[in-house]
């Protein structure tokens, strides 16, 4: 039994002193979200950019500060696990009444693991299932999660034009009675002349979701039985005024929204599980904890992930095995064939022409997660310490583990402990896709891929390795890339066209004659890498020949050099109101026209820089 004053005082001390870590972590986390509705007012792209990834840092930092203030003031990873199981007593009934209980209880454990080695905390000494039920919470004190409006027939224009002008943007709108009428034939479209039930109604969420260059109203439309997702984009045009650019409206325009290859939103929610209970009931088929991930709240949306996970485990008796496909030189990958997802482990070396460090590695990871992606490069959630259980885990695979990354791995009795590594959604790798695909298939995804590129490149990225294993298909047939070891910034490459030969020794010979730095890319050589397949290269010289150019990789370097921010469109360009307007100019003669973006990509162009010319291992990602 342990000294009645610690369980009197201490305990409820470091239990308040937990809390308060996380409650800090919050009102910065929530501060930062609601200034993105001001920065979004002042066209700030580049500070909407900078707080975008400062915001993923600040969970990491709270739990840093928490941990050394319990351990300076109470020297907490020494006390005994009895006085632990007390402080998470005394931390549950703190948060009665508490409006995120849920995030409390992720904090906590953050807290607590990065306290206490492995060995000593256990299921009872963190939450492994939720303390504290999350039902019916909302902010008494200050606006609801979201807003019911009551249309009718008569009124329904009318009412839509309120709903957008409720969520008061500082800045106003080109033309806002043009936008309603062509929002509110995009409804009716939807709708029909179906009868109008006594519940007919609009809900929306109070807060305005803000990602890159847009703010998005996202809600519902009620009609007896029947519930229509909707979201609705708002941008900016070049005379700094507002404009609505679509209507998305459907669980799959709300899942590729709410991709996993897409950036987090920015959205003011005192009560976040209100938000995910709303959202959840626009996209039923959307894991609880992507819909986490994506507003912003990953590290609970990886908390959420584990206790799925741990729950499949539980339910399935299928083994690990090495993942299918061609095995990577830097990731070990692995699966279990009755789950959606992969497992990623650097390895402990690499072959000579890979020149990296385990470091470099998990740095290039952290990038693609601060980044903005585009919805072509998926989100990796990261885990360190993992125990697994040793039986389900072929032999073939705890042997290539052992091989090519034993310091990453530790045998525990029937636990197989795995110190660090990345877990991605399943997809189909690009180089198999093609090799199945008939002629249909085949040209979308050759497209898709060089689209898949020019996305990145807009976004500043260049992948590195560009080699068809490296990206992959996901369920709705969007190309995403997944291998991360050599990705760098566009404006840090060196684009060079090669140099012509100095002499016919140069022009026979089978090495370069030319000198090649670090940071030297050579876009013509692309070609003998990427189209070997005869058809393949047809469809790519089609549309995509223009990635062979060093001009091109130059042109988009410099515009973004020079400042300029593309435009992400989550949905196709088909889609866009633009395309509706007589003649693409607007529906009156003294209105500004929304300007429709130079687009180089044949197909469903999803970034763009406003009014600017634009250009743009196994296992993988499902970013549907």
């Amino acid at each position: 039994m342990f000294p009645q004053q610690l369980t009197d005082t201490r305990v409820f001390e470091i239990a308040k002193a937990l809390l308060d870590g996380f409650d800090r972590h919050y009102q910065i986390f929530s501060e930062t979200n609601a200034q993105s509705k001001a920065r979004f007012e002042a066209a700030d792209w580049h500070g909407q950019q900078l707080a975008q990834r400062a915001r993923i840092e600040f969970y990491d930092l709270r739990v840093d500060e928490a941990v050394e203030r319990l351990e300076k003031d109470y020297g907490a990873s020494k006390l005994p696990m009895e006085v632990w199981h007390q402080i998470k007593l005394f931390y549950i009934g703190l948060l009665t009444g508490h409006h995120q209980p849920e995030l409390a209880e992720t904090f906590f454990n953050s807290v607590t693991i990065q306290m206490l080695h492995r060995k000593y905390y256990r299921n009872d000494f963190i939450f492994v299932r939720p303390a504290v039920s999350t039902e019916y919470i909302d902010d008494e004190e200050g606006k609801p999660t979201f807003r019911a409006l009551y249309p009718n027939k008569d009124n329904l224009r009318d009412t839509l034009k309120l709903m957008v002008e409720s969520y008061e943007l500082a800045i106003p709108f080109d033309n806002l009675d043009r936008d309603v009428d062509l929002l509110y034939a995009a409804l009716l479209e939807q709708v029909g002349n179906v009868r109008l039930r006594t519940n007919f109604q609009i809900q929306v969420l109070s807060s305005l979701f803000f990602r890159n260059k847009g703010a998005y109203i996202v809600g519902k439309v009620i009609n007896g039985f029947r519930s229509l997702p909707f979201a609705i984009p708002i941008l900016h045009n070049s005379q700094n005024q507002l404009y609505i650019d679509a209507a998305l409206f459907g669980e799959d325009d709300l899942l590729a929204l709410f991709s996993f290859a897409r950036a987090y939103f920015m959205v003011d929610m005192p009560v976040p599980s209100a938000y995910v209970q709303f959202l959840r009931t626009l996209m039923p088929r959307k894991p609880r904890g992507e819909i986490y991930s994506a507003i912003g709240l990953q590290k609970h949306g990886k908390n959420l992930f584990y206790r799925d996970f741990l729950f499949h485990l539980r339910h399935s008796t299928d083994k690990f095995r090495i993942a299918p496909g061609i095995k990577g030189m830097v990731m070990l990958v692995f699966d279990l064939p009755s789950y959606p997802f992969v497992f990623k482990v650097i390895k402990d070396y690499f072959p000579p022409q890979k020149d990296t460090t385990r470091e470099l590695i998990m740095g290039k990871y952290q990038l693609v997660k601060q980044h903005d992606r585009v919805g072509r490069m998926a989100d990796s959630l990261e885990f360190t310490k993992v125990a697994f259980p040793r039986e389900r885990f072929e032999e073939e695979l705890i042997d290539e583990l052992k091989k090519f990354s034993p310091s990453v791995i530790e045998e525990e009795g029937d636990q197989l402990v795995i110190k660090h590594l990345y877990i991605e959604r399943r997809m189909v790798p690009l180089n198999i896709y093609i090799q199945e695909a008939n002629e249909t298939s085949l040209e979308h995804a050759v497209i898709e891929y060089g689209n898949a590129i020019k996305d990145l490149v807009a976004a500043n990225i260049f992948p590195g390795d560009m080699l068809w294993k490296n990206f992959g298909v996901t369920r709705n047939g969007k190309v995403v890339f997944y291998d991360y070891d050599e990705i760098e910034y566009i404006t840090d490459c060196n684009f060079r066209k090669v140099p012509a030969p100095r002499n016919e020794e140069d022009e026979m010979s089978g090495e370069i004659w030319y000198s090649v730095g670090k940071y030297d890319v050579f876009p013509e050589t692309f070609g003998p890498f990427l189209l070997g397949d005869h058809r393949v290269r047809s469809i790519f010289m089609r549309h995509h020949a223009d990635l062979l150019e060093a001009d091109f990789w130059q042109q988009h370097q410099a515009r973004i050099k020079a400042g300029y921010v593309h435009d992400v469109f989550p949905y196709d360009r088909s889609r866009r109101f633009i395309h509706k307007i007589q003649g693409g100019e607007g529906s009156s003669a003294d209105a500004t026209p929304v300007e429709e973006p130079v687009d180089v990509r044949p197909l469903g162009r999803e970034v763009h820089d406003q009014g600017v010319l634009s250009g743009f291992t196994a296992g993988g990602v499902d970013a549907g």
